[in-house]
C-alpha cells in the first residue's frame, strides 16, 4: 500500500487487496480526519482529485483502510508563490538516485535555479533540475530552490532510510571460532581429552568381559565329563592294595 501525492493533481492509494476499501484523509489547520469527498476532493474507488488546490489544502495526507491499517503520512504544503520544488514525498533508499526540479507556475520549466540544503546552497543548474546520485542519511534534510526574478519555493524535507539487510544464513554459525583461531596447544588438548573420554567409557566394558569370560570358562571345566569325582587318585589305589594285602596275611595266619 503506498501514499503518492502529486503537485496540483492526484493523490490515490494503491493497495494489493482492493477489497480492503482504502481512503485518503487528511489533517488541516482548519479539519482532523476528514476524508476525501467530505468537503474537499472528490473520490474514485482509492483515488481523491483534487482539480483546484488553495493554501488551505496544506496539510498531512495519509491512506486508512476500513480495517485500521494506515500509510505513511506525507505533508503537502501549498505556497501562493509562483515557484516550487518538486521532490520525493515518500523515504528514498540509500543508493537511489534522487532528482529535485525547481519550477513556476506560468514561466517554462527549464529555468536556471539555485538549490539549497538546510539553508546552504548546493549549487546552481541552467535548466533547473538537480540530480542527487546515490544518495546517503547524510542527504537527508530541508531542500528549497530559488529562480532569480520569480521567488524562492517553500522548504520540502527529504526523508533516507536504509536499506534492508541480508538475513543471517541458517547454516553459518556466530558461535563458531573461526579455523585460525585454533592454536596447535588448544588442538592437542582437545584430542587429549577425547582420548580420556574414550577411556573412561571403554574400560568397564572390557573389565566386564574378561570376568564373564573367566567364569565361562570356569563353569566349562566344572562340567567336562572327563573329569569325575569318584574317580580315585593314585594315592587311594595305593592305600586300597596295601588294605587287601594285610587282610590276607591276616587270615593265613589264624589258620
Amino acid at each position: 500500500m503506498l501514499l503518492s501525492a502529486l503537485w496540483f493533481s492526484t493523490d490515490s492509494c494503491e493497495e494489493d487487496d482492493s477489497s480492503a476499501g482504502w481512503t485518503l484523509r487528511r489533517n488541516t489547520s482548519k479539519q482532523q480526519r476528514t476524508q476525501c469527498g467530505d468537503g474537499w476532493g472528490t473520490s474514485v474507488n482509492s483515488s481523491c482529485d483534487i482539480s483546484y488546490i488553495v493554501q488551505r489544502d496544506s496539510g498531512v495526507y495519509w491512506c486508512e483502510s476500513r480495517e485500521g491499517p494506515i500509510s505513511n503520512m506525507v505533508n503537502l504544503t501549498v505556497t501562493g508563490g509562483s515557484v516550487i520544488l518538486q521532490s520525493p514525498v515518500l523515504p528514498v533508499m540509500e543508493g537511489d538516485d534522487v532528482t529535485l526540479l525547481c519550477k513556476t507556475k506560468t514561466t517554462p520549466s527549464n529555468l536556471p535555479a539555485a538549490f539549497y540544503k538546510d539553508g546552504s546552497l548546493i549549487r546552481k543548474q541552467p535548466t533547473g533540475h538537480m540530480t542527487i546520485q546515490h544518495v546517503s542519511r547524510s542527504d537527508e534534510g530541508l531542500y528549497k530552490c530559488d529562480i532569480s526574478g520569480h521567488g524562492e519555493s517553500p522548504s520540502s524535507w527529504i526523508t533516507v532510510t536504509g536499506r534492508p539487510t541480508t538475513a543471517t544464513s541458517p547454516t553459518t554459525s556466530t558461535n563458531m571460532p573461526p579455523t585460525s583461531a585454533l592454536t596447535p596447544s588448544s588442538t592437542t588438548l582437545h584430542l587429549v581429552m577425547r582420548l580420556v573420554c574414550h577411556l573412561v567409557v571403554f574400560c568397564p566394558y572390557f573389565i566386564s568381559t574378561l570376568l564373564m569370560v573367566s567364569l565361562y570358562r570356569l563353569r566349562a571345566k566344572g562340567n567336562d565329563p572327563t573329569i569325575s569325582l569318584e574317580t580315585p587318585t593314585n594315592e587311594e589305589e595305593r592305600w586300597s592294595e596295601d588294605y587287601d594285602d594285610i587282610a590276607e596275611v591276616t587270615t593265613e595266619h589264624q589258620y
